[in-house]
């Protein structure tokens, strides 16, 4: 059958191709919807308690299987259950987000700086990143702490490895800010804390300039490449600055939102207390209440007696009466 073409000379294919492409266009969209399902399966498993892990990873495998997903159930029960530390790692990127963008951001410019700077900057940049690396996990060891898992000296130290892979390696920072760590990450051995950038400048005689105007432009491109140095240095200190200004305002805003919360706890005890003592009160009024009800029935009950006694005893005191005025009016 011949195709037919458009009038730009396109093959429009016909119906067969229309139904061929709109088969295409369902599969792409399931294989994205089931894509995006194993991921966010993945994102529940890393986010689970450590022990929770494999029994939620088995079950989510199950499923998929389950459900004829095979290569998802493979991913899914491919998953390796994370060590204490790396779920702690994970828990603080995703307890912290604005705090972990920001780490983030710091780790891009130490990693420029430690391409550009000389060895004094980065060792001031060095003393920055390692007390923002400390107090980050501190952060992770009080939110492991929090959610049930203390995490011992080690486990602490594995986490702080993690946090300097993470501001050394982009692929490490990458893998970090996905939450998914199974294992601790190490730093690259060439990101060392105080040495001087790998493209520092070569060290020994320079080359005899072969003329006076040569050496004046060496010497000029010299202090330019110096002070952009200078000015590269001045913005890592400030973007260091920054963050570890940010660390600390968020620190002290964490420790007032926790002296809130605990006042807050402490009110909303005494107000349990309160209407606790005020629900027990109106149960006991509810009660001598229905005692009194209960009396004022039986003598409104003993009352209309009496006074049905009353119009008995009224009526045959008449009625004797009566009769003794007869009696004596015969007698008479």
């Amino acid at each position: 059958m011949e195709r037919r073409r458009s009038g730009h000379g396109r093959d429009t294919g016909g119906p067969d191709t229309e139904r061929a492409e709109s088969v295409e266009s369902v599969e792409s969209v399931e294989t994205a919807e089931t894509a995006e399902s194993v991921e966010s399966v993945l994102s529940e498993l890393y986010s689970a308690p450590p022990g929770e892990f494999v029994p939620r990873r088995e079950e989510r495998a199950a499923a998929a299987r389950t459900a004829g997903r095979k290569e998802d159930a493979r991913r899914i029960h491919a998953a390796r259950r994370p060590t204490l530390a790396a779920w702690a790692a994970n828990l603080l990127t995703r307890s912290r987000p604005e705090e972990a963008r920001r780490f983030l951001e710091l780790g891009q410019v130490l990693r420029e700086a430690h391409r550009t700077l000389d060895a004094a900057g980065l060792r001031e940049l060095s003393a920055q990143r390692r007390r923002i690396v400390a107090a980050l996990s501190r952060q992770a060891a009080e939110l492991a702490d929090g959610a049930g898992h203390r995490l011992s000296p080690a486990a602490q130290r594995e986490v702080e490895s993690t946090l300097r892979a993470v501001l050394a390696d982009s692929g490490a920072a990458d893998d970090w800010a996905a939450g998914r760590l199974a294992v601790s990450l190490v730093p690259p051995s060439e990101f060392p804390a105080d040495s001087a950038p790998a493209a520092a400048e070569p060290r020994g005689p320079a080359p005899r300039p072969k003329s006076s105007r040569r050496a004046s432009a060496a010497g000029d491109e010299l202090a330019e490449r110096r002070g952009r140095r200078r000015e590269e240095l001045a913005r890592a200190r400030q973007q260091a600055e920054r963050a570890e200004r940010r660390l600390r305002d968020g620190q002290a805003a964490k420790a007032e939102a926790q002296v809130s919360l605990r006042r807050a706890e402490q009110r909303r005890d005494r107000a349990r207390e309160t209407v606790n003592s005020a629900a027990e009160r109106l149960r006991t009024a509810h009660e001598e209440l229905g005692r009194v009800e209960r009396e004022h029935r039986e003598a409104e009950e003993r009352g209309r007696r009496a006074a049905e006694e009353v119009t008995a005893a009224e009526q045959e005191s008449r009625t004797a009466s009566r009769r003794v005025d007869r009696l004596a009016s015969r007698v008479g």
